[in-house]
C-alpha cells in the first residue's frame, strides 16, 4: 500500500479550509459532497502524486442513519489534521493485513469518482482513529487533475501511547520513510516544504 492523501477535519468546512490555508500559505481548490456519510470537502494537489483534503459534516445533508466515517460525528474543537489514507491496488486481497476492526469496506462515489474505502461500522479507525483508512480507486486517482499547491510532504509524524503496537501494525502494510511513529499522547503532525518555506500542519 502507498500513501494517497491526508485529511484535515473541522467542525465546519470553512474552519478546516481556513486552518489549512493559514498553515501552508496556499489556497484550497473546490470539492464536493459525500451523500452516503453527509460530508463535504475541498481539495488541493501535493507533489509526488498526493493530495490534501479538508472535510466536515455537511449541514445541508440528510440526517445520517449510520456513523460517519473518520469519526466525524464526535469531532469537536479546532480544525486539525485528523486522518491519513493509503491506497491499495486490491483491497479485497489486502484487507487481511489490516486490524480486524478496519477490514470492513464500502463502495463510494462522488461525481465521476468511484472507490472502495475501509470504514469501520462505528466510524472510528483503529488506534484511536490514528490508523490510516485504506481505499482502492476504481477510476484514475484524482491527484493529477487537482489544482496544484507546490507543497511537498516531507514527514508525517504519528504520536500514540501504544507506539510500538501501532508501528508493528503499520509495518505490515506500508514502508514509507516519510512516516514516523513516536511514543506520546495522541497527535498527528505533517511537515511540508512549500513555496513559502518549511511549514507544519497539525
Amino acid at each position: 500500500m502507498i500513501l494517497d492523501h491526508l485529511a484535515v477535519a473541522g467542525e465546519t468546512l470553512e474552519e478546516a479550509v481556513a486552518h489549512t490555508e493559514e498553515a501552508l500559505g496556499i489556497a484550497l481548490g473546490s470539492g464536493g459532497n459525500h451523500p452516503r456519510y453527509g460530508t463535504h470537502n475541498r481539495l488541493i494537489g501535493l507533489e509526488d502524486g498526493l493530495y490534501l483534503e479538508t472535510i466536515a459534516i455537511d449541514p445541508d445533508a440528510q440526517p445520517q442513519e449510520q456513523p460517519r466515517w473518520f469519526d466525524l460525528d464526535r469531532f469537536e474543537g479546532p480544525a486539525r489534521l485528523n486522518n491519513w489514507i493509503l491506497r491499495s491496488e486490491d483491497l479485497e486481497a489486502e484487507k487481511a493485513q489490516l486490524p480486524l476492526h478496519a477490514q470492513r469496506y464500502v463502495a463510494m462515489q462522488r461525481g465521476d469518482l468511484r472507490w472502495l474505502m475501509t470504514v469501520p461500522s462505528d466510524g472510528l479507525l483503529s488506534y484511536d482513529n490514528i490508523f490510516p483508512a485504506v481505499l482502492q480507486w476504481q477510476v484514475e486517482p484524482p491527484a493529477a487533475r487537482l489544482p496544484q499547491s507546490g507543497c511537498r510532504l516531507s514527514r508525517l509524524i504519528l504520536s500514540h501511547p501504544q507506539a510500538a503496537a501501532l508501528q508493528e501494525a503499520l509495518d505490515r502494510i506500508i514502508s514509507d520513510p516519510r512516516i514516523a511513529v513516536e511514543q506520546g499522547d495522541l497527535a498527528m503532525m505533517a511537515e511540508f516544504v512549500t513555496p513559502h518555506g518549511a511549514r507544519v500542519l497539525r
